[in-house]
C-alpha cells in the first residue's frame, strides 16, 4: 500500500481514506486535483485554506461535507475549516446547512457558485464606481490624476454592464447544456 495503516475504521474504509475513495475514486488523484486547483485559486488571489476547502467541496459528489470530513480529507484543524468556511460564505461561494436531526453543519457548494460569486461582485463594483466618481470630482476631471480616475471609472462602468449581459448569456448556455 502507500504507507497508511491498513486497519478498517467503523465506516468500513481504510483509515486515512474517505468514503468516496472507497466508493471507486482514486483518493490520491482526488487529493492531487484538490491541491492543484487550490493552488490556482491562491495564485488568482484567494486565501490558501479557503481555496483548499472550496476545491474539496467542489470535487465531492454531494457537493457538501461536514467539518470533520473536510478536516480529515485536507488534514486540517476544525478551526482552519471554520475560518475557511466563514470566508467562503462571505463570498457567497458556500452555504451552511444543518443535517436533519443533528447539530452538525454541512457546508455546501452549489452548482451556481460562480454565478453567485460574480453577482456578489456587482455590489462591490457599484461601490467602487461611486468612490471613483467622488475621486474624479475631488481631483478635478481636467487633471492628469482626474483623467486617470475617470478612465478607471469608465472601465468599471463598462465591466458592470458587460457582466450583466455575460451572466444572462451564461444562464441561457447553462440551460441548453445542463438543463433547467
Amino acid at each position: 500500500m502507500d504507507g497508511r495503516k491498513s486497519e478498517t475504521g467503523t465506516s468500513g474504509t481504510v483509515e486515512g481514506e474517505t468514503a468516496e475513495s472507497a466508493g471507486g475514486r482514486d483518493a490520491e488523484a482526488v487529493s492531487r486535483f484538490v491541491e492543484s486547483f487550490a493552488a490556482q485559486l491562491v495564485e488568482a488571489g484567494m486565501q490558501r485554506m479557503p481555496a483548499r476547502v472550496f476545491a474539496a467541496l467542489l470535487s465531492s459528489d454531494e457537493g457538501a461535507m461536514t467539518s470533520a470530513e473536510l478536516g480529515e480529507q485536507l488534514r486540517i484543524s476544525p478551526a482552519a475549516v471554520s475560518g475557511a468556511v466563514r470566508y467562503l460564505a462571505q463570498q457567497h461561494m458556500v452555504s451552511r446547512e444543518r443535517e436533519p436531526g443533528s447539530r452538525r453543519e454541512r457546508y455546501r457548494v452549489h452548482s451556481d457558485q460562480w454565478y453567485e460569486a460574480l453577482t456578489n461582485r456587482e455590489a462591490v463594483l457599484k461601490r467602487w464606481e461611486a468612490s471613483l466618481r467622488e475621486g474624479v470630482t475631488s481631483l478635478g476631471a481636467g487633471t492628469p490624476a482626474g483623467r486617470r480616475m475617470a478612465e478607471t471609472l469608465a472601465f468599471f462602468e463598462f465591466l458592470d454592464g458587460e457582466l450583466a449581459a455575460l451572466m444572462q448569456r451564461w444562464r441561457t448556455h447553462r440551460g441548453r447544456t445542463f438543463g433547467p
